[in-house]
């Protein structure tokens, strides 16, 4: 008896040993993230996010800085175009400044808090920490969290799924998907430096509202990317298999079991992934330096600067239409009135849903960056930044201001519309 119950306390004993050398639950996985995405007195972000939520693929490079406890400043800018959109949010409020138009907006809002966002790390945490009905699948090289969405696009982008390196507990990429599973926004982070935090004055709005030029110098000469000790002391802990230096200044690359388990989900979710993978296999080859001064020198970007003002001199512009598979909604009447500066155009859709979207050239500010309050929230719809209130919603993106107004649509329904407007055809 007593031979049969010592083997029985060393079985026992074996189960519990191998269970604490197992695999980390989802609870601790997102414990462990939380803390470290959280701890550092700020971080800095440089991402690439892909957007295809009007079937054309567009991607943006983004810019992040944050420091605790309340201080952001998120700059999103076109590949292939000299113009660029910042949100700053500092001691005076939340300011969006939009330089190539010399305009600023100023809100009373409490971005970002209900308006969580892929690329800000803190956010991110937080959605993890906040779905208790999150999945979590396990790599060889990645923990790949499924997980709700909580900002303004929630009802149309409902899920996300993040992958988060082992080695580094840092997030390699987010993928945004729609309601029927489908791939919507991917960003891939390029560099993540935790422990950057940056003076109060470093987020004053004046500093963004200079020449492009006097801006970069400005940056230049105030930005101070030496991680914290965290991040030296984790660097001199040695290199990782790409050869990167420290652990938390970059993130790895996708390795080739994470390609092949979004490939398989891909599957799943019915998505094609074949150009998507390639263009991550060219990102992983591409240099931070390449990465910062892309867009900016070619002759596409001179080209589509140029566009740009042409087309905010003359006023004329191609109408806008949304992409939208709504019923009993139609397109009833169009109409565009001669304005001083221009053509403005109006649609007024009907049925179900009624709305009105108001299209005319974008005006350059003749003042430089005199802040302007605009009633609501900032609005980020991915490809620019804009303003909600409960009944409306303003932006301005490629030379044209648009305004949708509707005593019928839901911040969420105004925000689809906005997402899906496509130029040159009757959707």
């Amino acid at each position: 008896m007593r031979k049969f119950l010592t083997i029985g306390l060393l079985c026992l004993t074996a189960v519990l040993l191998l269970t604490a050398c197992g695999s980390n639950s989802k609870e601790d996985v997102v414990k462990k993230t939380s803390k470290k995405w959280t701890a550092a007195k700020g971080y800095e972000v440089k991402a690439v996010m892909e957007i295809k939520t009007t079937g054309e693929a567009k991607k943006y490079d983004v810019d992040v800085w944050h420091t605790k406890p309340e201080f952001y400043r998120v700059s999103v800018s076109e590949e292939g175009q000299d113009t660029s959109q910042m949100i700053i949010r500092n001691e005076e409020g939340v300011f969006v400044v939009t330089p190539s138009l010399k305009k600023t907006y100023k809100f009373q809002s409490d971005w970002p808090k209900q308006n969580s966002q892929g690329y800000l790390l803190n956010a991110l945490a937080d959605d993890l920490a906040a779905d208790k009905t999150a999945e979590m699948k396990e790599t060889k090289n990645a923990y790949i969290f499924k997980a709700k969405t909580r900002n303004n696009h929630s009802k149309i982008l409902p899920t996300q799924q993040v992958y988060i390196n082992k080695k580094t507990l840092l997030p390699s990429k987010v993928i945004v998907l729609n309601e029927a599973n489908e791939e919507q926004i991917r960003i891939t982070f390029k560099k993540i430096s935790l422990g950057v935090a940056k003076k109060a004055s470093d987020y004053a709005v004046e500093d963004f509202t200079k020449s492009n030029d006097n801006k970069a110098e400005t940056e230049d000469a105030k930005t101070d990317v030496t991680s914290t000790e965290e991040t030296d002391k984790e660097a001199s802990s040695g290199e990782n298999t790409n050869g990167n230096t420290t652990d938390d200044k970059t993130t790895s690359e996708n390795t080739s079991e994470e390609k092949a388990t979004e490939e398989s989900s891909s599957d799943e979710h019915s998505q094609s992934t074949n150009g998507t993978t390639s263009s991550e296999e060219s990102n992983a080859n591409t240099s931070e330096e390449t990465i910062a001064t892309s867009g900016n020198t070619t002759e596409e970007a001179t080209d589509s600067s140029q566009n740009l003002e042409d087309t905010a001199d003359n006023g004329d512009f191609e109408t806008y239409y949304p992409v939208l598979k709504w019923d009993n909604v139609k397109l009833k009447d169009e109409d565009s009135l001669q304005m001083d500066n221009g053509t403005r155009k109006f649609l007024s859709f009907e049925g179900d849903k009624s709305f009105t979207i108001i299209q005319e050239k974008v005006t350059k500010a003749e003042q430089l960056y005199i802040p302007v309050f605009s009633p609501g929230d900032p609005a980020d719809l991915g490809f620019t930044i804009g303003a909600i209130t409960d009944h409306s919603i303003t932006w301005d993106t490629n030379g044209v201001s648009f305004f949708i107004a509707s005593n019928d649509l839901s911040k969420e329904e105004l925000i689809e519309v906005a997402s899906s407007m496509v130029n040159g055809e009757v959707k």
